[in-house]
């Protein structure tokens, strides 16, 4: 969502405050050594003509004057500026001077400002309308003052809302890369690794296959590459290999294109080797080697991780596959650890690396095979384990219908006993055979 559009709320009308202006800016070129700075009588005669445009257009040309301004006039001269430009036919046409304005450096005040520059083109970035165009132009110039600064922090926020302002300005993809390449400039000049590696990405993926193999895109491409290989948390080309500016370097730029497909997807042997055959190669394309031999170490072990059908990795095998004598072993897996890239516990006693979880550097139908094999022994532990599951339930209730039969049979021959008459049945038949006799006798 874009933030609340802002409102200049200036007195006067627009005669009375071009006048004003006019003489503020002759004041201030004279100061600074401007000979017959006379902007108030060039515009005396267009303001008899009611020519708002051509007025507007004297005093944005002068307006340059603006970075001389004392540093506490500084804002309410443009902001009365911007006022002007407001009530122009076509304000639009203005802006981009403004901005190229205040993109150079405000002589007037040492130490605040860029402050002054952000503050005022905030101040235009947001009383323009959210789908207008101008307003890709003003956060360009926002984007070269904040380099200026080296302060990336002001723009993370504004970051956020990037992707909703190029969608409502329509932006075109040469735009967008222009936009893109300097946001990444601004990350990288702060120190920014991630933030400007991820904008790179974005740059070139906005240049089409026909533009893949220009001079332009090569340079792009290559210092993406360049910052991939030399971060020391990047592990993964995947998103750089599929690229058409990426492909094309396979064709521009052989040597380029083989360490990028060492570090995709090779190991430590074939680094070597890469080594030995383009002697001093990293020195010229300026990267650092030791930074480079680290992370394919790191890589090589990940990807003996990845390929172990054990899940376990004897302390032997990784010193073979890092070149390593087997007491550096441990510290080595612990490294690797904290990359982030495996997942798993050290015996020492067994000296093995039993394996949790381990990261594929490349994911294709191998990889897929693999993980459906995986799958189908999981599938099949399940179903053994279901079925221990099932038996032992069966067990529990034909143990617990034994239970309730036998207390049942217990119940029903208490019961049964009593019907029968137990020990009243003797007593019973002894009256019955007394009725008998007395009837006998009575006949």
């Amino acid at each position: 969502m874009s933030p609340p559009i802002n409102t200049l709320l200036i007195d006067g009308s627009f005669d009375e405050l071009a006048e004003e202006l006019a003489q503020y800016l002759d004041d201030i070129r004279t100061k600074t050594g401007v000979e017959n700075a006379d902007t108030k009588g060039d515009i005396a005669p267009l303001l008899k003509e009611e020519n708002k445009n051509e007025v507007l257009k004297k005093l944005v040309i002068a307006g340059a004057a603006l970075n001389n301004a004392p540093e506490k006039e500084f804002i309410a001269a443009y902001n009365l500026l911007i006022h002007l430009i407001q009530q122009a036919e076509d304000p639009d046409m203005f802006w981009s001077r403004i901005c190229q304005y205040l993109s150079q450096p405000i002589t007037s005040s040492q130490f605040n400002g860029i402050g002054l520059a952000l503050s005022v083109l905030t101040t235009i970035f947001n009383i323009l309308d959210p789908e207008n165009e101008s307003r890709y132009h003003v956060f360009l110039a926002i984007l070269r003052v904040v380099r200026a600064s080296s302060s990336f922090e002001v723009l993370r926020p504004q970051l956020k809302l990037l992707d909703g302002w190029l969608e409502e300005w329509e932006t075109e993809e040469e735009d967008q890369l222009k936009l893109f390449l300097e946001i990444a400039q601004v990350a990288e000049d702060a120190g920014e690794r991630e933030q400007g590696y991820r904008y790179l990405l974005r740059a070139l993926r906005t240049i089409t296959s026909q533009q893949a193999s220009s001079p332009e895109t090569k340079g792009i491409a290559l210092r993406t590459l360049k910052m991939a290989l030399l971060d020391p948390t990047h592990y993964d080309f995947q998103d750089l290999t599929t690229l058409d500016s990426i492909q094309a370097l396979r064709r521009s730029e052989p040597i380029w294109a083989e360490l990028l497909e060492i570090f995709s997807s090779s190991q430590l042997d074939e680094y070597k080797d890469f080594l030995e055959e383009h002697d001093g190669f990293l020195a010229s394309a300026g990267l650092d080697g030791e930074v480079l031999f680290r992370k394919i170490k790191r890589l090589t072990l990940a990807s003996l991780a990845a390929s172990s059908s054990s899940r376990s990795l004897p302390y032997s095998a990784i010193a073979r596959a890092l070149q390593i004598p087997e007491e550096e072993v441990e510290m080595w897996v612990i490294d690797v650890i904290r990359a982030g890239l495996v997942e798993g516990k050290l015996s020492q006693l067994n000296q093995t690396f039993l394996i949790h979880r381990s990261t594929y550097r490349v994911f294709g139908e191998k990889q897929w095979t693999e993980v459906a094999g995986r799958l189908e022994t999981w599938r099949n532990s399940l179903e053994g384990v279901l079925e221990v599951i099932r038996s032992e339930r069966e067990k529990m209730i034909k143990q617990k219908e034994a239970e309730l039969r036998e207390i049942e049979n217990k119940v029903n021959g208490f019961t049964g006993t009593e019907r029968s008459g137990g020990e009243r049945r003797p007593q019973q038949q002894q009256q019955q055979q007394q009725r008998k006799a007395i009837d006998v006798g009575g006949d």
